[in-house]
């Protein structure tokens, strides 16, 4: 006599918590689910691990993007109108051979893209990009805050 419904499906022991098999609770549902799987091989899989700081200092805005493993052939950094900064680039999945049995793949592979729109103090013309370690920091200086000219006006009378 089994200790697991029969609703649990395979599973032999519910509470084994060394068990590989993961209870689906979806299976056999009319309506078939995407599975995580499908989300993986997106164009935007990558995005979202794709960290960027931003920070402003006095004389600049500078953004810090961990792009470990690429070279900096494979990542572009555009200036678009409307003040809007680009990071983009693409990490490409390396085939190996059919025969290897894989266990665990965690590093994403694919396209990325990370857009920000710069304030009106940033000078367009003069961003700068270096890569080292896996950072790519990409500088753009701001424009210098001018004091406003103040003059006294004299009052007659």
């Amino acid at each position: 006599m089994s200790l697991v419904p029969s609703i649990f499906g395979r599973r032999s022991n519910v509470f084994d918590p060394f068990s590989l098999e993961v209870w689906d609770p979806f299976e056999g549902f009319p309506i078939s689910f995407p599975q995580r799987s499908d989300f993986l091989s997106t164009e935007t899989s990558s995005v979202a691990h794709t960290k960027v700081d931003w920070k402003e200092t006095p004389t600049a805005h500078v953004f810090k993007a961990d792009v470990p493993g690429l070279k900096k052939e494979e990542v572009k950094v555009e200036v678009e109108d409307g003040r809007v900064l680009q990071i983009s680039g693409e990490r490409s999945h390396k085939r190996e051979e059919k025969t290897d049995t894989w266990h665990r793949v965690e590093r994403s592979s694919g396209k990325f893209s990370r857009r920000f729109r710069l304030p009106e103090n940033a000078k367009l013309e003069e961003v700068k990009a270096a890569m080292e370690d896996g950072v790519l920091t990409v500088t753009v200086p701001k424009v210098e805050a001018k004091n406003p000219d103040v003059r006294s006006i004299h009052i007659s009378g």
